[in-house]
């Protein structure tokens, strides 16, 4: 700051300090700016000298002063220089507060803007407290609910941290374990436990490696039984922080479930006892009644009064009548042991209703009854074997029940539904016993006699078999006016219906050299009686040991073998057939009787290649079984001989495509055979059937009837020609049925002249229905003993027709799996193709493999 000189107002001296110098006090004026100011200095002054003499003429009290004076003066200077130096720093310091007073003032209002944002902050906690409490409320509301839902049940729960302390425990957990509200965080093992587990600990320890839940029956106090289940104790986001384990009382389920077990264990005892009762009565009964027929068919050879006629017819009744009882006891038992699989397909309604008006028609004539049958048109869709035999049931129980009146045969169409319907105007049904009938061996009129009525099992087994076939069996009956069967069918689209077959007139009986062998001598002696009536060389043995030294001591085979399946010894007569062909070189046409129902038996004897017949059979029908095995034997001895030249061959070609058709027939010719070209099956089928020196190439895909169909027909007419057959697609399906149809080869398209001709060739030697020898079937067997258990799950799929992404789907392994197993089945069978493959699986009989 500017400031004026320094006016001195007084100036006091004579001051003094002890031990110090002497000092004058001088005050000033002073001006800064509009502030006035007192300047207070302390001037040292010189201390009193003794007076020197002072020059002459001169006065020494002024020098004295003028030396203070100037003293003074410099004094002053350096105060009023230290002065100005003041006033500059204070200048400073004043714009330093200023600056400071103006930075305080921008404080001030942050901090009142701060107040403000604190206020509006406490105001949002204030309201954000409030819904805090509000959640913490409902929070606490919930874990109340959730604490009352886990005590209100009787199960019991206890949550573990990762160390398995107890975290929480409801009530119900005291009849497990021995706990208190104390023992919260105290490890589960220091509890005792009212129940025995001995596996909860490694149970417990596998759940927190594993995080996998862990289930348990335990057994509790008292005989009671809990399910135990461990599970991981998860927290939000995943993480599993202990484990949950609940018991849950089994006790009761446990108790219902063990008297079950053992009631099933107790039924299927009774169902074995009751099996082995069946086949054992069914064995023994069928045998004096195959004995009782077969003195029957020797009685109707002689001469009788009419009193003898009539004896013998009624004989014949009762035989009948044993023998209906005996078959509905095989067809129930069949049943029951799930031995009848339905093979369902489209078929038309009306050969099968004539059928049976034919069969029947004589019994209702006999009876005095009027049997009729309407025709219909319609196809359905079902069994035809099995829907056979729950309408020939139906009438014939119509029929026993009709004392007089009639019987009607006939149908009605609902939408895509036909009811087959068999009415009778008999005794009828009461209306309580309208669910009855069904049941095994009820029958309406339990006076009747047995003869008559038989054991009340025919509406059973037609109960039984519709629901195998899934078809609605339904009954209308008024007692004393009759009754009204129905079973409903769907409707199906009518196929191309092949052409009828041409009637054929029944050949002349075929003999030959019958190898006999039964245990039972009477039944022996009196079966080879009839059977050398019949024209036939019979050799009868009572054993299998016997029957094979027989054969030693001739060294040729019989034309057939006729063989009891039980026979003493250790052979049995399966294993007899089995042994006979490699004893003579050649296949031997085989029947074996058995009397034993057993599901085992049927079974063994349904895989083996041999006919088999159920005692007791009628020896017309017999007789008639075996002249045909013997005239099929002895057609195919024949065309193998014949087949040795294939120089008078005809090849039938079956193709809609021209080129193809043109191109094989100038093959053929070439190879100085004859050819004759069809466009179609219907085209071949107008044609004479061939009979010998031929061979069929039928492509499977054409117009109308396919190849397949052609081949099931042909052999439906018994025409025995071998056949090849042209696909497109090769697929094991289509293999399967081709080759089970009879083609003795599959080709793929396009298949080179050298593939045609060595297939037709090798299929016009081998012939048609070529049975496999013994030792080419024990060598199909052995290509197919190396596969591995999941090898042969895959080639019985392969042989089912399922496609790679079907079967790794349904055997849970990946389609490449898949592909690598029949590549290695192929490798190790060494067959090149998938044709080869079937055909050899058929001749092993691996197709359930």
């Amino acid at each position: 700051a500017d400031c004026g000189p320094a006016t001195p107002l007084t100036t006091v001296s004579g001051g003094h300090v002890r031990g110090a110098v002497n000092f004058e006090i001088a005050v000033h004026s002073v001006a800064a700016g509009a502030e006035p100011l007192m300047l207070v200095c302390f001037v040292n002054s010189p201390r009193p000298t003794r007076a020197t003499a002072a020059p002459a003429g001169q006065d020494p009290g002024k020098h004295d002063m003028e030396a203070d004076l100037e003293a003074a003066r410099s004094d002053l200077s350096d105060a009023l220089r230290d002065l100005e130096q003041e006033i500059e720093a204070h200048g400073v310091e004043a714009a330093e507060a200023l600056s400071v007073n103006e930075e305080f003032q921008s404080t001030n209002e942050e901090l009142l803007a701060s107040k403000e944002e604190l206020q509006s902050l406490n105001e949002e906690l204030t309201a954000l407290n409030s819904q805090l409490q509000e959640t913490l409320e409902r929070h606490r509301t919930t874990a109340n609910d959730l604490q009352n839902v886990l005590y209100s049940t009787d199960v019991a729960t206890l949550f573990l941290d990762m160390n398995l302390n107890i975290r929480f425990f409801t009530p119900a957990a005291r009849a497990v374990f021995r706990v208190i509200p104390t023992d919260v965080g105290r490890p589960l093992a220091d509890l005792a436990a009212v129940s025995r587990d001995d596996h909860l600990a490694e149970d417990m320890a596998e759940v927190l490696r594993t995080f996998a839940p862990q289930d348990r029956e335990a057994a509790g106090a008292d005989g009671h039984w809990f399910l135990r289940r461990i599970q991981p104790y998860r927290t939000e986001g995943g993480r599993v922080e202990g484990i949950v384990i609940t018991y849950v009382d089994i006790t009761e389920p446990k108790r219902t479930n063990l008297a079950l077990v053992t009631a099933m264990a107790e039924a299927r005892r009774a169902t074995r006892a009751k099996s082995r009762f069946l086949a054992a009565a069914s064995h023994d009964l069928r045998q004096p009644l195959q004995s009782m027929a077969l003195l029957h068919k020797l009685m109707n050879r002689q001469k009788r009064s009419v009193e003898g006629a009539r004896l013998a017819q009624l004989l014949g009744q009762t035989l009948d009548s044993m023998t209906s009882m005996l078959d509905s006891m095989l067809d129930v038992h069949r049943i029951e042991s799930g031995n009848v699989h339905p093979a369902m397909q489209p078929f038309a309604v009306a050969p099968l209703l004539q059928q049976l008006f034919e069969q029947f028609a004589p019994q209702a004539e006999a009876k005095g009854l009027r049997l009729r049958s309407v025709p219909s048109t319609v196809w359905v869709q079902s069994d035809p074997q099995l829907l056979e035999q729950i309408l020939r049931n139906l009438v014939s129980n119509a029929l026993k029940y009709t004392p007089k009146g009639g019987v009607l045969i006939g149908c009605r169409r609902h939408g895509a539904a036909l009811s087959i319907v068999v009415c009778d105007n008999g005794i009828g049904v009461p209306e309580t016993e309208a669910k009855a009938i069904f049941e095994s061996y009820h029958q309406v009129d339990a006076a009747s006699p047995l003869s008559e009525h038989g054991l009340g099992l025919g509406l059973s087994i037609v109960q039984r078999l519709a629901e195998l076939m899934g078809h609605p069996v339904s009954v209308r009956s008024t007692l004393g006016k009759g009754s009204a069967f129905m079973i409903s069918l769907p409707v199906v689209a009518a196929a191309d219906a092949p052409p009828p077959a041409k009637a054929v007139k029944e050949p002349a009986r075929e003999t030959g050299t019958i190898l006999l062998v039964e245990d039972e001598d009477d039944l022996r002696n009196l079966m080879a009686e009839v059977l050398g009536n019949e024209g036939h060389r019979v050799v009868a043995m009572a054993d299998a040991a016997d029957a094979m030294a027989s054969v030693r001591k001739t060294g040729t085979g019989p034309d057939l073998l006729l063989t009891d399946l039980d026979l003493r010894g250790k052979t049995s007569g399966l294993e007899l057939a089995n042994t006979l062909p490699q004893m003579v070189g050649h296949a031997v046409p085989t029947i074996i009787l058995t009397g034993d129902i057993s599901s085992a038996t049927l079974k063994t004897l349904s895989a083996s290649e041999f006919t088999q017949v159920v005692k007791p059979v009628k020896p017309d029908i017999l007789a008639k079984m075996i002249s045909d095995r013997l005239r099929t034997a002895r057609v195919a001895r024949a065309k193998t001989d014949r087949r040795a030249d294939l120089s008078k061959l005809t090849v039938h070609v079956i193709d809609d495509d021209k080129m193809i058709r043109d191109t094989t027939r100038r093959l053929f010719e070439a190879e100085g055979w004859q050819a004759l070209v069809y466009g179609s099956a219907e085209e071949f089928l107008r044609g004479p059937r061939p009979e010998t020196d031929a061979c069929l190439l039928i492509d499977n895909q054409l117009p109308g009837m396919d190849g397949i169909s052609l081949l099931a027909l042909l052999r439906t007419e018994r025409v025995l020609v071998p056949a090849v057959m042209l696909t497109g697609h090769g697929d094991a399906a289509t293999a399967v049925a081709a080759l089970k149809a009879g083609a003795s080869d599959l080709l793929e398209k396009p298949a080179t002249a050298v593939e045609l001709l060595k297939s037709i060739r090798e299929a016009a030697k081998t012939g048609p229905d070529a049975l496999p020898q013994t030792e080419q079937r024990k060598a199909a067997q052995k290509r197919f003993s190396d596969l591995t258990p999941r090898e042969r799950n895959v080639l019985k799929r392969v042989l089912a027709g399922d496609p790679n992404k079907v079967i790794a789907a349904d055997l849970n392994i990946n389609q490449r799996t898949v592909e690598n197993h029949r590549a290695s089945v192929m490798r190790k069978t060494g067959t090149k193709s998938l044709p080869a493959l079937v055909r050899l699986a058929l001749v092993a009989n691996a197709q359930g493999a």
